[in-house]
């Protein structure tokens, strides 16, 4: 069943379109990615999901609400996590969480909701004391304490260390598997493949593909690559004329071959037949960065901030189309 519905969304800014034509449900109980390069309309996107921003054109429904017309029904719904949040430094976790409980008639007990996600020892540290891993944590721990039936998380982990990345998605997977839908924004090729059931890709504010992540990868031009360095030499045609073999590459003696499964069988088939050795034989399979870079465009631009994630840390919408 679907607890989130959008359909043919429009929004534009000082007649610019940020986001055009976006469609996609997200399913009741999945952890639902949306993937794209800076710029692509990522945030608008669930920003109108959130009632914080009011389409130009389509459809958006939470549990069959419109988050702009019903929008008191559909906040005791979300729980959310901005791009960028920030709470008074001298505050202490314990009076942010004790804050938060009073916005909702029926919260959820913050103190095992503290302990769940490794807060009791930091209940009486001021806010601006916290490490960025543990204000992460109290960020999730608020857009939970209203007890949501979905939860959005908007660049959860920019600028956390690996680690404190690693603890975090092990916390997302938690919330899922307490029975919360989760709508994740990332920039993070590798957190998306390990979270997410399934994935929007947009680019230019227009979705460029939407399925699971083994079903995107499988669409990139190099699923499967296949490198060694024959005994004897081999031809590039006869190379290039192996089953599903997509491209050939010979950098000095050592060959590279873009294809699928069927490709390095046939490779292995081709070195028995002409007794041929191959040397330091590598067969790697393509990732979510592949297949990202293979669907959006201006991917040169963009490879680096994927791959590495140093980039989504601009300011508001207004101030900046980073974050569209």
């Amino acid at each position: 069943m679907a607890i989130i519905e959008v359909n043919g969304l429009h929004k534009a800014y000082n007649g610019k379109p940020a986001v055009d034509g976006v469609t996609f449900d997200v399913q009741e109980g999945e952890i639902f990615g949306i993937l794209g390069p800076n710029g692509a309309g990522k945030t608008t996107t669930v920003e109108c999901v959130e009632g914080l921003r009011i389409p130009d054109a389509g459809t958006v429904r939470v549990a069959g609400l419109d988050p702009v017309a019903d929008h008191e029904q559909v906040t005791r719904l979300l729980g959310v996590q901005l791009q960028e949040s920030e709470l008074q430094a001298k505050l202490t976790v314990r009076e942010a969480l004790e804050l938060y409980s009073a916005f909702y008639s029926d919260p959820a007990d913050w103190r095992p909701l503290a302990a769940r996600l490794g807060l009791e020892s930091k209940l009486t540290t001021r806010f601006a004391k916290l490490s960025g891993g543990q204000k992460q944590r109290l960020f999730i721990a608020l857009s939970l304490i209203g007890n949501p039936r979905v939860v959005v998380l908007d660049e959860l982990t920019t600028g956390l260390d690996p680690r404190a990345r690693r603890d975090t998605w092990t916390l997302i997977e938690e919330i899922r598997d307490s029975g919360v839908t989760v709508l994740l924004v990332t920039h993070f090729m590798e957190e998306a493949q390990r979270l997410c059931d399934r994935i929007a890709v947009i680019d230019k504010g227009r979705v460029a593909a939407l399925d699971t992540p083994s079903g995107l990868i499988s669409r990139s031009t190099a699923s499967t690559v296949i490198s060694f360095t024959p005994s004897e030499p081999l031809g590039e045609r006869e190379l290039a004329a192996l089953p599903e073999a997509s491209a050939v590459e010979y950098k000095g003696d050592r060959v590279t071959i873009n294809g699928t499964d069927e490709t390095v069988n046939a490779v292995i088939s081709l070195l028995a037949v002409r007794h041929v050795t191959a040397r330091q034989l590598r067969v790697t399979e393509a990732s979510l960065d592949d297949a990202f870079l293979d669907l959006t465009t201006d991917a040169t631009s963009t490879a680096a901030t994927t791959t590495t994630g140093t980039a989504g840390t601009a300011g508001t919408s207004e101030e900046t189309e980073e974050r569209v």
